[in-house]
């Protein structure tokens, strides 16, 4: 089954390109979420509404989780659940920049099985599975080699690089942003960044697919304490992450304040 789903997640990732890009630098209606969680617009809605169709009628028995859908917590009484983020760089998205994805990924016994992300104004696609390597538009991907965390290339906001949080200083790096957490996974997975780092809580369909894209790639993941990712939770969060060349990642959590 999660080579079925991989190709299920890839062909339905695709698919959504198009809806996405209909509405891509051409003014979509916005508007800020309760609570302050962000923005959203009618482009993620759309996509959302067509992935649901196209997932849930080729799985109707699969649980459903997405940052668009209202969450009534059946899925964690499924076997399989898939959860997804229709544009994850929302921000990027509105901005007319090109480095917004299409998130998708399987979860069985909270743990990810299959995953594709999808950057539609790229038109690039990342796939893996649990047992299937990663790979960028069909070619195998490897993570960085690096071991130290000195000069490395880090994926992360300012604020994770603050003072506070690094209690024998701030390592010094070279610091890049994304916008889409589940880019930032996936340029971990191709070695062209050395690691990224989240320390605030993290919701699954942010990273759910990049995870698994760069643990299958060779890179280390986990949350910011160095414990597994798990998903299908509730409230469907982890407690940041990391994800790293081995070497590096061992040395940012041993650099971290605990």
């Amino acid at each position: 089954m999660p080579a079925r789903d991989l190709a299920l997640l890839s062909e339905a990732a695709r698919a959504a390109g198009p809806v996405a890009l209909r509405y891509w630098k051409n003014a979509p209606r916005a508007w800020e979420k309760d609570g302050n969680a962000g923005p959203v617009t009618e482009a993620d809605l759309a996509v959302n509404q067509a992935l649901e169709q196209r997932l849930r009628s080729a799985r109707p028995d699969y649980g459903w989780l997405s940052e668009e859908s209202a969450d009534s917590g059946e899925r964690q009484g499924a076997e399989r659940v898939f959860i997804v983020d229709p544009i994850d760089g929302t921000r990027a998205f509105m901005a007319g920049e090109d480095t917004f994805a299409v998130s998708l990924a399987v979860a069985e016994a909270g743990r990810i099985v299959a995953a594709a992300v999808y950057l539609p104004a790229l038109d690039r696609l990342y796939t893996a599975g649990e047992s299937a390597p990663a790979l960028r538009d069909g070619q195998p991907i490897a993570a960085s080699q690096r071991t130290e965390t000195q000069g490395a290339t880090l994926l992360a906001t300012r604020h994770t690089l603050g003072d506070s949080h690094w209690p024998g200083g701030v390592p010094d790096v070279k610091r890049s942003f994304r916008a889409s957490l589940a880019f930032r996974l996936c340029l971990v997975a191709e070695g062209r960044h050395d690691g990224m780092l989240m320390l605030r809580q993290a919701w699954e369909w942010d990273i759910a697919a990049g995870s698994l894209i760069a643990a299958r790639a060779g890179a280390a993941v986990s949350d910011r304490f160095g414990q597994p990712l798990t998903f299908n939770g509730s409230p469907p969060q982890t407690p940041g992450v990391i994800a790293a060349a081995p070497g590096v990642h061992a040395d940012l959590l041993r650099r971290l304040m605990p």
